[in-house]
């Protein structure tokens, strides 16, 4: 009995749990697609999105009013995921609010490296362009602007959830909440960012991670 025991322990536990894993994965999925072509930034060399796992988000001409969600942003997913070789951080600005941009990249260089936000600087018409191209249910506000941000791939598609609990279709993530940033942002992150390695691997077995 005793032996059985042990042997159960040594053979038969690890089989289980790696199928719990395996199958744990399986059904962690990808994020849906929620938007193809999404417009690319065709107007400016500060930042492309075609390549890029990206967090897209829309600052426009509220630079200051903004800093709060940018805080929010860089503490609960830019320090996490950074390092991935391929993610960035892309923020849409109005053309008058460069000293706004630079006190914001100074304040966020305090708090880690800051070399994956990107700021680009738009027109009003260029913001509300791509915007309009993530085809979801948010506006922008009268200062091209808004709190949610949005995950956009490699192919210029628009991730989210098309099933969520709260929202039922959820295009994008409220920097100003720190419940939404932790509890769903975090995960979808996680989850594309895992997506990309796993499809890295499989065509490249000996690529590092």
């Amino acid at each position: 009995m005793k032996k059985t025991f042990v042997l159960v322990v040594l053979f038969v536990l690890p089989i289980v749990a790696y199928l719990f894993f395996a199958s744990g994965v399986t059904n962690f999925g990808k994020l849906a697609q929620l938007t193809k072509d999404v417009h690319e930034i065709d107007f400016s060399d500060q930042a492309q999105l075609k390549g890029k796992i990206t967090v897209l988000g829309f600052l426009g001409s509220d630079v200051e009013g903004r800093k709060g969600n940018a805080f929010n942003l860089n503490q609960k997913i830019y320090k996490r995921f950074y390092e991935f070789g391929d993610f960035q951080f892309v923020m849409l600005i109005s053309k008058d609010q460069e000293s706004e941009v630079e006190a914001l990249k100074t304040e966020l260089a305090t708090l880690a490296d800051n070399d994956k936000w990107n700021f680009v600087y738009a027109s009003d018409e260029q913001i509300n362009s791509i915007f309009k191209s993530l085809k979801t249910d948010i506006e922008l506000d009268a200062k091209y602007s808004t709190p949610y941000v949005f995950i956009v791939d490699k192919d210029l598609t628009l991730r989210g959830r098309s099933n969520d609990e709260d929202d039922g279709t959820k295009y994008g993530f409220n920097s100003n909440s720190v419940a939404d940033l932790n509890n769903k942002m975090v995960d979808d992150v996680k989850i594309i960012l895992a997506e990309y390695r796993l499809a890295l691997k499989k065509n490249n077995p000996d690529s590092a991670k």
